[in-house]
């Protein structure tokens, strides 16, 4: 037999693995891990060189941390859509152990998960 949580026991561990991946993407979690490949970078840097790369970093992650969840929208918050240049870029949150080689048992405890946006 399989013990459920109570609903308000989920929706808590939902609010709290929303607000954590907000946090999150808004560059306000310092464990957390930020990737973005080399071949968007290169879709977004005009020109080469290392500040246009810089560049194309600094507006694509201005866009994923000003994006804003539907207010109606019932999921962890975990992906979404930015237009950056008229081009869709998708982000996902994923949830790792602290040492970053499992899948966290816990995402609505910070102490026990680490963030990566990719």
């Amino acid at each position: 037999m399989t013990i459920l949580d109570p609903p308000t026991a989920r929706s808590s561990k939902l609010t709290r693995i929303r607000h954590l991946n907000d946090r999150c993407r808004q560059g306000r979690d310092p464990t957390a891990r930020i990737l973005i490949t080399a071949n968007c970078l290169a879709t977004f840097a005009s020109g080469g060189g290392i500040e246009s790369e810089l560049l194309a970093q600094a507006r694509l992650m201005a866009a994923v941390s000003s994006f804003a969840f539907a207010e109606d929208d019932r999921s962890e918050c975990d992906f979404g859509e930015v237009l950056v240049d008229d081009r869709r870029v998708w982000f996902k949150i994923d949830y790792y152990d602290t040492a970053l080689e499992f899948g966290s048992e816990n995402p609505s405890d910070a102490s026990v998960t680490r963030r990566h946006v990719a």
